[in-house]
């Protein structure tokens, strides 16, 4: 490990000397990527600087207290070690994280798609919450949100809903958002107080650039139509609607919800462009699975990862077995205590892989 932390500090020292060079503050791409790369090993020599402090002062503390004589020093020395050896202790594993292999997508901005499952207009009810809970918790990170595509019930329910956030580490925090899931609750039409149970789908697609997706535009069947609202009431009199279906692939892409046909044209894009980058990058994730038990951040959408218990005030976590009451927060985008806990568990089993 010490190894590998030198080769990064000798990097780090290059990249300061040639981000203060003229020539290549003059090239923009270059000097960005610089920065990024600062920026991602800035923590890393901070912690390791930390480290090779805390261990020199160590060494010092233990070289000197075997010249002691004074009983009430030794013990003051004695304290000091053992407060240094617990945050020696704190670093060597802090560094050890901060080392692991980073997600190429986590800096990205995220596509998240939202559909009602099993459950009728209780699912599309829920999914609304879901929808709320999410534009809460960009809200609260002073994220960005554009909805790019929604099919609404009419009682403030949503079929479907899908939509983008821009804004620093959203994917690295979202993305264990994916998966299916399930609400129990007493709808406001059952006069006999029965428990239903309903199911959403998530998706948490890193948005792709333009460089990392190619799509041919032979490849493409795009079809303009007039958009409808609920019960199919003519909401415009122009051919604004875009549907784009990828023929190799299959996928098909609809957005009408603005008046312009060219913005639905690209919002349909963008969304086209992150499903077809999410297949090319589950891909890689099956490789990479191969070598390990399991993975808490899969985004599996078919697999149910948390339960909402109304009756209870109650949400659970069923990947790593975490439960906390208090429900409204939580539907308020309070999620952090989930996401946190998920990212420990995924970062120690990497560790343990």
């Amino acid at each position: 490990m010490l190894e590998k932390l030198e080769s990064i500090e000798k990097r780090f020292e290059q990249i300061n000397l040639e981000i203060t060079d003229p020539k290549v503050m003059e090239n923009h791409e270059k000097y960005t990527e610089l920065l990024k790369e600062h920026s991602s090993l800035e923590p890393i020599i901070k912690a390791f600087e930390e480290y090779k402090d805390v261990t020199n002062q160590l060494a010092s503390n233990k070289e000197m207290l075997s010249d002691l004589d004074d009983d009430d020093f030794k013990e003051m020395v004695l304290e000091d070690i053992s407060s240094l050896e617990k945050r020696e202790e704190e670093l060597n594993s802090q560094i050890k994280i901060l080392l692991l292999p980073k997600d190429p997508n986590d800096d990205k901005n995220v596509i998240v798609e939202i559909r009602a499952g099993v459950g009728g207009d209780e699912a599309a009810l829920f999914a609304g919450d879901l929808l709320r809970m999410y534009m809460r918790y960009a809200e609260r990170n002073n994220w960005k949100v554009d909805m790019l595509s929604s099919n609404e019930i009419g009682i403030g329910g949503y079929k479907e809903a899908i939509f983008s956030i821009e804004g620093h580490g959203a994917y690295s925090r979202l993305k264990y958002e994916s998966g299916t899931h399930r609400v129990q609750r007493i709808p406001e039409t059952e006069s006999s107080g029965r428990i239903h149970t309903s199911a959403i789908t998530v998706a948490v697609l890193p948005e792709a650039e333009d460089v990392e997706v190619n799509i041919d535009q032979n490849d493409l069947r795009i079809d303009v139509y007039r958009s409808s609202g609920n019960g199919g009431q003519s909401v415009n009199t122009t051919d604004s609607a875009v549907r784009i279906t990828h023929e190799p692939s299959g996928i098909v892409v609809a957005c009408q919800d603005e008046k312009s046909q060219l913005k639905n044209k690209e919002k349909a894009l963008k969304i086209l462009k992150a499903r077809i980058f999410e297949i090319e990058m589950k891909k890689q994730q099956e490789s990479i699975a191969q070598n390990r038990k399991s993975q808490v951040g899969t985004g599996d959408r078919s697999a149910k990862i948390r339960t909402y218990n109304f009756p209870q005030s109650r949400v659970t976590d069923h990947r790593i077995g975490l439960t906390l009451y208090k429900l409204n927060d939580i539907l308020d985008g309070d999620i952090d205590d989930f996401i946190d806990a998920l990212i420990l568990a995924d970062q120690a089993e990497q560790m343990g892989a």
